[in-house]
């Protein structure tokens, strides 16, 4: 992989690293100075990249070109990817049928489940079993022969990671455990074996024997390698096990109903399909219908809102049938593929997602589409895809993490880092001028859009006399934290660090994590321009992606399942004191390469990580690390010390993570391009238009439907150029970021009519 060298006011490079263009333009091959006075050169999209320190590239190689992106929303479906590797698609919206046994009333064993034959739309269940009660005869070894074992399938993927002899022992230490629930933990056997060095396999592993085994069995691994198998303590396992396996899950229960453990558990998991919605969009719409509290909903990560996306979530004693009815109401969302399980999800419980992107009006950069050659331009879309597999693209955190609105959010994450709690709240409290003009004057021609101008209505409203009902009486619900803050405020102007407190934890962590996130992308393009492609002592590498090279002692305990917040980051906090998944939960740790480990060739720019600021983190031996502080010490970087992020408030205290510096989507992509004419073609399905069969009335007409049966290459009436890319990415990489490294920045969102204001 090779970077381009850029022009340093004619002094020569150093030869053995070649440096990074850092360009603002987007199509000029030569750096240009990114001063205030170049920035009138770029659009406003490149323009509010630059600001958050997307400002470099790796060397394209493939042709410039130009495009649209979600001038539909249905332009972008995304798709999660389980950490199995399953993708999500939305197969069926109905609930399985299940049939309970007849009961013997003097048996206090719990009916198990059938699923009706007659269902076509059946969901699996698991085959585990809550243990027996047995009386006072009979001895352990009997008890112990009488339990059921665990379900072949999971025994089948136990085997696959583990082995043979270790699973037999694992199952054994399982049927220990339930046959003599009163003995202590380390009265039962210990299970030790081989454990894979791939962290994202040990995840999933450790987060498959949590389910397999309802968390009566703990997992870890020792400063060996070696995975450590024994029976969890007393306590967590009588949230699971004790009489509660037996007694009615609630007073209310009718005589042979189905109780949360006959169905398979009491968390429902369940795919959410929506279109141009937020994800808390429709969790909050679905807790508002369903009369309960958004924290029975769990779900691995955020998705698009402008875009058709499918993830799965969970819910903690909710029916399927329940949730089924509410499809009948609910508008550009589906629920389905319901099955029971018996612990929730967790955010970051994903390797990933799935894009298949279609950008309209594509051209060659500086050049028409009149004449453009549909076969030679998939030649060059397919060179660039393979670039971007090879040679990768820079992780970058991409515009939506940095939120829509004037004020963004690492600007709030400065100030609460700043501990400047009043700041933080007048700029989640800001508004635009121009929205509440719109909204004052009941202008329906503006482009500003009707939630904004309300929104800007309802902070006014409120701050010109703290009339909080009125005001929420205006606010579009969805603005959850303005509502927070107004609704405190009012009881307690003073409070600003407690009205901080009253916003959902993940989203008021999102804050600080954005701050964070800025500094890495100035970091990435600092280290990038300064030792470009080029591995160089001291730069960091994780200590779990690459024991079996190093020959050094200073290792770390694996790490498990991390917690994370709504966009796929770790949850910055100095303990995990909500709920560790296990005992070696610990934060990622990495260590800085020798002259000699760079010499041996055995890491590539793919392996180096860049810190995100805490106190438990280490930071690079080498000009990348002296970045840090000298940026973090001027006002933009929040004028901040790397080496002290510890708060009074302990929820702000910074820990740190690590982050690839470059990334590259999976080894698996295809691109199609076509000509069109209907700025409305639509060439692609989402998975309610393949689950029906047929496209939805809205976007249903006949010179639609061939296009979508055209082969990716047939031209039809038209002249403007349509590109369909799909491939995979892992969690929290940025779609955006691989597009615009594709294109080499000439990829422009779509602005619809409605949405400016932001």
């Amino acid at each position: 992989m090779t970077l381009q060298p850029e022009n340093d006011g004619g002094l020569e490079p150093p030869t053995k690293r070649r440096r990074l263009s850092i360009d603002p333009t987007g199509t000029s091959r030569d750096r240009v100075d990114p001063s205030v006075s170049n920035m009138t050169m770029l659009t406003p999209e490149q323009k509010k990249e630059f600001e958050v320190g997307i400002q470099a590239y790796v060397e394209p190689h493939a042709k410039p070109f130009e495009g649209i992106l979600k001038q539909r929303y249905s332009d972008f479906l995304v798709n999660e990817i389980l950490p199995n590797g399953q993708v999500v698609h939305l197969r069926s919206t109905r609930a399985p049928r299940l049939k309970q046994s007849r009961v013997n009333n003097d048996s206090a064993t719990p009916t198990q489940p059938q699923v009706d034959e007659n269902d076509t739309n059946q969901a699996s269940e698991p085959a585990d079993v809550p243990p027996q009660q047995t009386g006072n005869g009979g001895n352990a070894e009997q008890k112990v022969q009488e339990l059921p074992d665990v379900a072949e399938d999971d025994r089948t993927k136990l085997v696959e990671n583990l082995n043979e002899n270790a699973v037999a022992d694992l199952l054994k230490l399982y049927q220990s455990i339930r046959g003599n629930p009163s003995k202590k933990a380390h009265e039962h056997p210990v299970v030790r074996t081989e454990f894979t060095t791939d962290r994202s396999i040990r995840s999933q592993i450790h987060q498959r024997i949590r389910e397999v085994f309802n968390s009566t069995i703990e997992s870890s691994t020792d400063h060996d390698g070696v995975l450590v198998l024994k029976a969890a303590n007393s306590n967590s396992r009588g949230k699971q096990q004790g009489n509660s396996w037996n007694r009615p899950q609630n007073k209310n229960q009718r005589p042979g109903k189905l109780g949360w453990l006959d169905r398979g558990g009491e968390y429902l998991h369940f795919t959410v399909y929506k279109e141009n919605k937020d994800t808390m969009e429709v969790i909050s719409w679905l807790t508002r219908n369903l009369k309960c509290n958004a924290k029975n909903f769990q779900f691995a990560g955020t998705k698009d809102r402008r875009a058709v996306t499918t993830q799965r979530c969970s819910a903690y004693r909710i029916e399927a049938e329940r949730l089924e009815a509410q499809n009948r109401t609910l508008r550009g969302s589906k629920v389905g593929d319901f099955e029971y399980h018996q612990q929730g999800l967790e955010l970051g419980d994903l390797s990933g997602n799935e894009f298949v992107i279609t950008l309209r009006d594509c051209k060659h950069s500086g050049e028409g589409n009149a004449g453009l050659d549909l076969h030679a331009f998939k030649q060059s879309l397919l060179q660039g895809m393979r670039s971007l597999r090879g040679n990768g693209y820079i992780n970058y955190y991409g515009q939506q993490r940095f939120g829509t609105f004037s004020t963004r959010t690492d600007v709030i994450g400065r100030h609460i880092l700043q501990e400047n709690y009043q700041a933080a709240c007048d700029a989640i409290l800001s508004f635009q001028q121009d929205a509440l003009d719109a909204a004052q004057q009941q202008d329906s021609t503006t482009q500003i859009g009707q939630d904004d101008k309300n929104r800007a209505l309802a902070i006014h409203t409120w701050r010109k006399d703290h009339t909080l009902n009125a005001a929420l009486d205006i606010l579009p619900r969805k603005f959850s934290a303005e509502a927070q803050l107004m609704r405190h405020l009012t009881k307690q102007p003073s409070d600003y660090l407690g009205a901080l407190m009253t916003i959902q934890r993940n989203l008021r962590l999102m804050y600080v994590h954005a701050h964070q996130s800025y500094i890495w992308n100035m970091a990435a393009t600092n280290r990038m321009k300064v030792l470009g492609s080029e591995v160089a002592k001291g730069d960091l590498v994780l200590v779990s992606e690459h024991k079996e090279k190093d020959n050094s002692s200073n290792g770390a305990d694996d790490n498990g399942a991390m917690a994370v917040d709504a966009d796929g980051e770790q949850i910055i906090e100095p303990a995990g004191h909500d709920r560790a998944a296990q005992e070696d939960d610990v934060f990622e740790r990495a260590r800085a390469l020798t002259e000699e480990e760079v010499n041996s060739g055995k890491y590539s720019i793919f392996d180096i990580v860049l810190p995100q600021p805490g106190y438990d983190i280490l930071y690079p031996d080498n000009e990348s690390g002296e970045f840090y502080k000298t940026f973090m010490s001027t006002p933009e970087g929040g004028e901040l010390d790397p080496y002290s992020m510890r708060r009074k408030h302990r929820e702000f205290s910074l820990s740190g993570s690590y982050r690839k510096v470059l990334a590259r989507i999976g080894e698996d992509f295809d691109v199609e391009v076509h000509s069109y004419a209907k700025d409305d073609e639509q060439f692609v399905k989402t998975d309610v238009d393949l689950m029906h069969g047929a496209r939805r009335g809205d976007e249903a007409n006949e010179a639609e439907g061939n296009a979508a049966e055209r082969g990716p290459d047939e031209k039809s009436e038209g002249d403007k150029v349509a590109a369909v890319l799909k491939f995979q990415l892992g969690a929290s990489q940025y779609a955006t970021m691989a597009l615009r490294q594709l294109s080499r920045g000439g990829i422009a969102q779509y602005k619809p009519d409605f949405s400016g204001g932001r």
